[in-house]
């Protein structure tokens, strides 16, 4: 990865990251990560996005398959999925350092139009492989752009439309094209996906995701876990887990927590969160406090 990508990133983040270590910018679907230690276990259910590591080290888990990325490294996600992460290197003189940018499926429609199709064999929803010259060096104007805020209205489309387009030329060309198929799985699966996460609260029946989808309840539910990983109910369950665990680390009670994400049992809720997060919840919530309190 290139010293002035670095640079540009690491001023960034340290002027703009919030206490999570997250610093927005002003261009949409733009973020960097800050660490300056080995953080807990983040549980997610990630959208599609393509993430370089500019410096430090993080391991990302999705069901059973481990990757390990660090400085030069790019991370693809091409699916709505779960993934466990843990910033595995970073300290205050060297933190955790990496730029995300959200995938437009509408940006990629357009420019996958304009380019030759490539077969796409391997549907695997994460990859990680080397960061493309051509992406890091987008990259690097996007960044600068974000210093000169007066030429941002006129380039920024341009920036963002010509990073998209060196990841589609690049390595990952053939699996980031599969979000550009406007009646293609991944994106009748992801309006779905999209009214799961919107209403995760509430009941949703299969077909009634299905009809979202434009699909028949039992084609649906064959392509959403071929896409996710996970059958519609089980990916509910996880958004009901993971902002109740967020809802709690910042102080609502247990059963606050699991009322307002949707539970009508508390003891089913613990159950379920404890099979997911691997400890019973009191033990988890105080131990990823004391984590926190830790690090800052």
């Amino acid at each position: 990865m290139t010293d002035p990508l670095l640079t540009l990133v690491r001023r960034h983040a340290e002027v703009h990251a919030d206490p999570s270590g997250t610093a927005r910018t002003p261009i949409p679907g733009l973020t960097i990560v800050r660490a300056t230690g080995r953080s807990e276990l983040d549980y997610a259910i990630s959208r599609p996005l393509v993430c370089l590591v500019v410096q430090g080290t993080k391991q990302v888990t999705m069901g059973g398959q481990s990757f390990g990325l660090g400085a030069g490294d790019t991370l693809l996600i091409t699916a709505d999925v779960p993934t466990v992460s843990q910033i595995t290197s970073a300290s205050a003189g060297e933190p955790y350092l990496s730029l995300i940018m959200d995938l437009d499926p509408a940006v990629i429609a357009e420019l996958a139009t304009e380019m030759r199709a490539v077969q796409e064999t391997n549907h695997a929803p994460i990859r990680i492989e080397p960061t493309d010259r051509e992406v890091a060096d987008a990259a690097l104007r996007l960044m600068r752009l974000l210093e000169r805020p007066s030429s941002r209205p006129v380039l920024q489309a341009q920036l963002v439309r010509e990073l998209h387009y060196w990841l589609l030329a690049g390595r990952h060309g053939s699996a980031i094209r599969r979000l550009g198929l406007p009646e293609g799985q991944v994106q009748r699966v992801a309006r779905a996906v999209a009214l799961l996460r919107t209403e995760y609260a509430r009941r949703l029946p299969i077909a009634h995701l299905a009809g979202v989808a434009g699909m028949s309840p039992s084609s649906f539910y064959e392509h959403f876990r071929a896409v996710t990983s996970l059958t519609p109910l089980q990916f509910q369950k996880q958004l009901r887990l993971i902002e109740a665990r967020r809802l709690m680390m910042e102080g609502a009670r247990a059963s606050h927590a699991a009322y307002t994400v949707g539970y009508e049992s508390v003891q089913q809720f613990t159950r379920e969160y404890g099979r997911m997060f691997g400890l019973p919840l009191v033990r988890d919530v105080e131990a990823a406090k004391d984590r926190l309190r830790a690090v800052a």
